[in-house]
Order: structure tokens, then sequence, then C-alpha cells
């Protein structure tokens, strides 16, 4: 029973950890990604999912990596701030990003999601 109540705590605490850095990704952002992804734009949606997949990525290198909890959660933070700088880095070196991605840009989206999703892997393999 012990291995089954330790999965249930580590993907419910895997998923919260994706929606809490979707959350502050989602604030981090100069735009709402939420409204142009609802009115059908391609580029932010690329742009958001490569950043959670990278940082899904992190969570699930760490649940498979680590062997205690605290340390579980902290390399899950480790990851969402690296994800948040990866993001931050990328729009001052590219400072129109922001308004590619707002007008749909998809190539923009599609790098910007690339981007993300590399950052997240590297990060990921650091783990191991």
């Amino acid at each position: 029973m012990e291995a089954f109540y330790n999965y249930l705590i580590h993907l419910l605490s895997g998923l919260v950890m994706v929606a809490l850095f979707a959350a502050i990704y989602l604030r981090v952002t100069p735009f709402c990604e939420r409204a142009l992804i609802r009115q059908g734009l391609v580029a932010p949606a690329l742009s958001f999912g490569g950043a959670t997949l990278g940082f899904s990525l992190t969570v699930a290198s760490s649940i498979l990596h680590n062997d205690s909890y605290p340390l579980f959660l902290a390399w899950g933070g480790a990851g969402l701030v690296t994800q948040l700088l990866t993001y931050a880095l990328l729009a001052r070196l590219l400072p129109a990003l922001p308004a590619q991605l707002s007008s749909n840009n998809v190539a923009a989206g599609a790098f910007a999601g690339t981007v993300a999703l590399v950052v997240g892997i590297i990060n990921a393999a650091c783990m191991s």
C-alpha cells in the first residue's frame, strides 16, 4: 500500500506543481496567453506549451531521481525558476518577442516553445 500512496502523492504533487508553474508563467508574461489561445492564436500556444512541457520534464526527472519528497519539491522549484528565467532571458534577447507572440507570429511561438523545451530537457537530464 505504501507504494500506491507514494504514487498518489507524487502524481498529485506533480500536477499541482505544473498548475502552479502555469499560473505563475501566465502572470509573468506581459500579455494574456489564455485570451490569445482562446482566440485561436497558435504562436502563444506554442510558446506556452513548450514552457509547460519543459517544466513537466523537470518534474518527471525529479520524481525519477530523488528518493526524498522534499528533494523532489526542491528540484521542481528549481525547474520552475529555470523556465521563468529562460523566458525572461529570451524576451530580453528578442525584445519584439512578446509583440510577435501577441500578433500570432507562429515562427516566434515555435522558436520560444522550442527553446523552453530544450532548456527543460537539459535541466531534467542534469538531475540524473
